[in-house]
């Protein structure tokens, strides 16, 4: 069994194009959803549905959905990029702008620039959809602040799973917006109270893309680590 650190230190989101002919074997599916199962959750809630989409027809119907880029989504993105590798690993925090089609990475960009960008909504031959239902609040939390961290623990428990046994894990949040949601729920019959959280596509990269190749940065422990006090700037404390 691998191990837990380096599992986590290695696990990637595989935004490649996935092997059509591919899909995830059975065996590995029940891992990954057992995985989900066992995770955290606020009270033992467990409060989430996942829907498995792997019927070829279905499938085809998700990619004819559009997700229109909305002003706010290019605004804040923007405020996450950085323009260099060497930018990049100064701030150890965001993503490269080239991950990006370049409209996406300007905010000044014309709606018909934006149009332009478009992408059909990625799919892979087997598809998560992460549900839950919003009027379960975990109890005590504003917000339902806990729930969405339990959503989280689901998500991260199938990841490190699907990591384990060589299968690629993209989270797809596109589907979750504005007007899409409505048309997937059509599409696969969940009740509308249901609220949709995100996709997430499995399977295995048709070839290297951007996945594996692409500069990863993290803060080092001393850059978000306080010991006894919190510190504002400057060396933490003597410890490790």
């Amino acid at each position: 069994m691998a191990d837990i650190l380096k599992l986590i230190q290695d696990r990637e989101s595989s935004r490649a194009p996935f092997d059509p002919g591919r899909r995830v074997p059975a065996a590995d599916l029940t891992r990954i959803l057992e995985a989900a199962r066992w995770a955290p959750t606020a009270h033992n809630m467990q409060n989430f549905e996942i829907v498995v989409l792997d019927d070829p027809e279905l499938l085809e119907a998700m990619t004819k959905l559009e997700n229109p880029l909305s002003r706010e989504f290019i605004e804040e993105n923007y405020a996450q990029l950085s323009f260099s590798e060497e930018e990049l690993k100064r701030k150890k925090t965001g993503i490269l702008s080239t991950r990006f089609p370049p409209a996406w990475s300007d905010p000044k960009a014309s709606d018909e620039e934006l149009r332009a960008s478009r992408r059909p909504l990625p799919t892979s031959p087997t598809m998560l959809f992460l549900f839950y239902d919003p009027s379960r609040r975990a109890p005590a939390s504003e917000g339902d602040f806990l729930g969405a961290i339990s959503l989280g623990c689901v998500t991260e428990n199938m990841w490190l799973e699907a990591a384990s046994l060589g299968i690629g894990f993209h989270i797809v949040s596109s589907y979750a917006g504005s007007g899409v949601e409505k048309e997937v729920k059509r599409i696969l019959g969940v009740p509308e109270a249901l609220t949709l959280v995100y996709a997430i596509r499995l399977g295995y990269p048709a070839a290297q893309g951007p996945s594996g190749g692409y500069l990863r940065v993290r803060r080092e422990p001393r850059d978000f680590v306080h010991h006894d006090r919190f510190s504002t700037g400057g060396p933490r404390s003597g410890r490790p």
